[in-house]
């Protein structure tokens, strides 16, 4: 039995049986969160709080140094939890209980589930200098499915790298807002609406749950392009858009 449950911006709680893990925690009010010289606009804040959340086995954290994936109340859940599992940058910030998962390494957390980390390329090529290490994770597990959260990734190359790898995976758990800041100017920093569609159609998803497409002022697509963009890519059937707080079962 896999479970997701969308609680907001990049938030999903991802239930495999008796384990637990939630992405990138979020869990402050709406409100202006300053990223050095710009500023980030969080427009509605979560389908549940922390405390509704509950305990979780691991906290998988696509990377620390922006708030809309990791705020005040999401960092002082993170640092409660048992595992955090993110990138090497990450671990030199936070420290424990962050353990750096480098790409293509797998983590063993029990009960046959298994996370390997995968890379992720948060904006155009040559453009980490600016945006910083993030991650991806892949989740397998003895009869369960295999699920790809991509992070804000968005390159499709990279995706291409993963499938390679993995594909195909059962369930693709997408960032797809095509965030945009005036730090890489007009390029996308995650997965427009039509790239998302074909990253589910690369990786051979039978399944597909976007992520991190409304909540944030900076998202330029969201809810209104995911649609139409799988219905031209001709795999509408294969698109769960959850509403806060919503559970599927997969």
């Amino acid at each position: 039995m896999t479970i997701i449950q969308y609680l907001g911006g990049p938030t999903a709680l991802l239930e495999f049986g008796t384990t637990r893990l939630l992405t990138d925690p979020t869990f402050d009010a709406p409100g202006d969160f300053p990223v050095g010289a710009r500023t980030l606009v969080k427009t509605t804040g979560p389908a549940l709080d922390a405390a509704e959340v509950g305990d979780v086995d691991a906290v998988l954290l696509s990377h620390d140094q922006h708030p809309d994936n990791l705020d005040g109340a999401g960092r002082a859940y993170a640092l409660r939890a048992p595992l955090v599992l993110s990138t090497a940058s990450a671990r030199e910030r936070i420290g424990a209980p962050v353990r750096a998962l480098p790409n293509w390494e797998t983590y063993d957390l029990g009960n046959g589930i298994r996370v390997t980390g995968v890379p992720a390329q948060h904006g155009p090529d040559g453009s980490e200098h600016l945006v910083g290490e993030v991650t991806g994770f892949v989740i397998e597990g003895d009869d369960l499915p295999t699920v790809y959260v991509s992070g804000d990734n968005a390159s499709l190359d990279v995706v291409r790298r993963i499938a390679d790898r993995f594909g195909p995976v059962d369930i693709a758990v997408l960032f797809a807002g095509a965030a945009r800041t005036p730090l890489v100017g007009d390029a996308d920093l995650t997965l427009s609406s039509d790239a998302a569609a074909e990253a589910a159609k690369i990786l051979g998803a039978r399944h597909v749950v976007p992520l991190h497409f409304e909540h944030w002022a900076h998202f330029t697509q969201g809810p209104d392009t995911l649609r139409p963009a799988f219905e031209r890519a001709g795999i509408a059937d294969r698109l769960h858009r959850l509403e806060p707080g919503e559970r599927i079962e997969l």
